[in-house]
């Protein structure tokens, strides 16, 4: 009988929830397949076999972040409205802002512009319709604040003022 081709989901969930917590108390530097054994007691080999870099744990996490989008209505005002209310729901209640620093000072940009473009995803889609220009200036706008709350300012996002951006934004492209 061979191997399975990855970890169970019961060694996933201990060994990824435990990179979650040193990346956000200690960083990057502590995502080693030896932390990860010692933090989880996970065999070293399973670590090293599945994980052996912190790119790959950060990668890892990344794929098993929180779903990415609401079921869309084809509303963009009512897709929009919610999709700002879940990314300010993940900035307030998951480590989402915390992990966005993380993979900055991990010097990670490609996984860091993964992990953006997902959770712009629903903004984008919920504009589809509009011009390409007209969409990323709309998503900058709506998301930027948000971020810039979260990440830099380390305060609140200013919810409101996202669904005002909204209002604004759909009133000018006609979405």
């Amino acid at each position: 009988m061979s191997r399975p081709a990855g970890p169970t989901a019961e060694t996933e969930a201990v060994v990824l929830t435990a990179a979650l917590e040193l990346l956000l108390t200690e960083g990057a530097g502590a995502l080693t397949p030896q932390r990860l054994h010692t933090v989880t007691g996970v065999s070293r080999s399973t670590v090293y076999r599945h994980w052996p870099t912190a790119h790959d744990v950060l990668e890892a996490l990344i794929a098993v972040a929180p779903p990415k989008d609401q079921e869309p209505t084809g509303d963009p005002a009512t897709d929009l409205h919610a999709a700002v209310d879940q990314l300010c729901n993940r900035l307030r209640d998951k480590p989402v802002a915390a992990f966005l620093q993380a993979l900055v000072a991990a010097g990670e940009p490609d996984l860091r512009h993964r992990y953006v473009e997902d959770l712009l995803a629903p903004f984008r889609a919920a504009l589809a319709d509009a011009t390409r220009a007209d969409r990323d200036d709309a998503v900058a706008a709506i998301v930027s604040p948000l971020l810039l709350d979260a990440l830099l300012l380390d305060k609140p996002t200013a919810r409101t003022r996202a669904h005002r951006t909204v209002d604004e934004i759909v009133a000018r492209v006609g979405a």
